[in-house]
């Protein structure tokens, strides 16, 4: 359907004669279309990379959740993404980027908590309080 929406605008313009549209009307459309293009690239990824969570596939998990953050999450499952890196980087004893992603959890969402299993776990539950009362 996009694609079908960009060849429409395309044949717009031929069909137009030589005025070419204003450059910020082209440059507008064109980064609406990639911006939503890659929001749905994001989602994809930080679906597999739950997935893999899930799985135990905790590598894998981490270059998902990661690669999506850089493709543009919305900020609950930017929180999400985070909070689950905090998680794999904890139990692979990496307690300073454990530390770090717990942060940007919350930069994400301020009132982000952990449910009662997350927060008693023995691992990243004193990880994330610590973090926490930095704030």
């Amino acid at each position: 359907m996009k694609k079908r929406s960009l060849l429409a605008a395309a044949a717009a313009f031929l069909v137009a004669g030589c005025s070419p549209p204003p450059m910020a009307d082209v440059r507008a459309t064109l980064e609406d279309w990639l911006s939503r293009f890659n929001r749905g690239e994001a989602h994809v990824l930080f679906a597999s990379g739950l997935r893999q969570y899930e799985a135990g596939e905790y590598a894998e998990a981490a270059e998902s959740l990661n690669a999506a953050l850089t493709s543009g999450l919305p900020a609950r499952e930017r929180t999400s993404a985070h909070k689950h890196l905090a998680f794999i980087y904890c139990s692979a004893e990496l307690e300073p980027a454990c530390a770090s992603e717990f942060r940007k959890a919350l930069i994400a969402d301020p009132g982000m908590e952990l449910d009662d299993a997350e927060a008693g776990h023995p691992v990243w539950g004193p990880v994330f309080r610590h973090v926490q009362a930095e704030r």
